[in-house]
């Protein structure tokens, strides 16, 4: 663990917090546990909502949190769109420069990945702001737990105006109710989120605050294009489902792979690589390996696999680029 700077007041004495997350992951769970508990139990004036997209695992969502001093009240129900913190709930996220808009220059990152080299893209960040990364998956399944109990306390234990023992409190109150066999472990998962992170200094080379993310309507009345057009066709070419992976992927051990294809009929995404047999092979047509882009993690072809060839290996940062074969070599990077 290595500590820094901390956030001890607010611009305008608003607290804006930004979760930046994957359905399935609880950060709809955990800005609820903190604004509840801000509000209840720390005396002050909050506010929460989310937004989703499918409203499924593995789909985008954007969690909102506002705190604010009791006599202050909060007269918005917009997007958090420049945060004083951003919390990134998979590391996959870090590729999307939305994930970073809008943070203030003295702002906080926290990010979920396990130890290793800090990810290049955090130059996105500012210059002056802070990034800390903290192994919340790997946390989690230690203590059977969930990766929102473990950022709730990293963000605790960056923010001080966050009290540590009332957000346990309220963490600990939601789940007694309907999970009271989880309660015990997301303590466990939470404060270890305290005291078991990395901080970076230094990493950001952006000047000031980052610009925000304001979308804007493609077309006007006078620009929009014929209807019954399509200008913009999708293509699942082009589709990535990397960031609905939640820390495992399978890896092929080709010496013991009997090229059968039960990997092949049983994945929902059509991501195994074949091609012809070497010569002198007794295969007319081999696994080659595995395309992670369209690879979501559920692992239906290690539980299917007859030979043992596919195992569940924890996604380290890059194994997946290092093992990747692509489906459309010389198409898609």
């Amino acid at each position: 663990m290595q500590r820094g700077r901390t956030i001890d007041h607010v611009n305008d004495g608003m607290l804006e917090i930004r979760y930046e997350s994957i359905g399935g992951l609880g950060a709809h769970a955990a800005g609820q546990v903190l604004a509840t508990a801000a509000v209840l139990r720390m005396g002050m004036n909050g506010a929460h909502f989310s937004s989703y997209g499918s409203e499924k695992k593995g789909t985008r969502i954007r969690s909102f949190i506002r705190l604010g001093p009791s006599d202050r009240p909060i007269r918005t129900n917009a997007p958090v769109e420049t945060p004083n913190a951003i919390v990134v709930f998979h590391a996959a996220l870090l590729r999307d420069p939305t994930t970073y808009a809008g943070l203030r220059s003295d702002g906080v990152f926290i990010y979920d990945a396990p130890p290793g080299p800090v990810p290049p893209q955090l130059t996105a960040l500012p210059r002056h702001a802070r990034a800390i990364r903290v192994d919340a998956q790997g946390i989690a399944a230690a203590e059977r737990s969930r990766p929102n109990a473990v950022l709730l306390g990293t963000l605790c234990a960056a923010i001080p105006l966050l009290d540590t023992d009332l957000v346990l409190e309220e963490l600990n109150a939601t789940f007694s109710a309907r999970h009271p066999e989880a309660v015990a472990a997301n303590e466990r998962a939470f404060r270890r989120g305290r005291e078991e992170f990395e901080e970076y200094a230094g990493v950001g080379r952006a000047q000031g605050d980052v610009p925000p993310s304001r979308p804007q309507p493609a077309w006007g009345y006078t620009t929009q294009p014929l209807g019954g057009v399509i200008p913009l066709p999708g293509n699942t070419a082009w589709n990535d489902l990397s960031s609905s992976r939640t820390g495992h992927i399978a890896v092929l051990d080709r010496d013991k792979c009997v090229h059968c294809g039960v990997c092949d009929l049983v994945c929902p995404d059509l991501c195994f690589v074949w091609g012809d047999g070497e010569q002198g092979s007794p295969y007319e047509r081999e696994l080659m390996g595995i395309d992670y882009r369209y690879c979501k993690g559920c692992l239906r072809c290690v539980e299917s696999c007859p030979s043992g060839a596919l195992s569940k290996q924890a996604e380290t940062p890059g194994l997946a680029d290092s093992l990747r074969v692509p489906l459309f070599p010389g198409v898609i990077p």
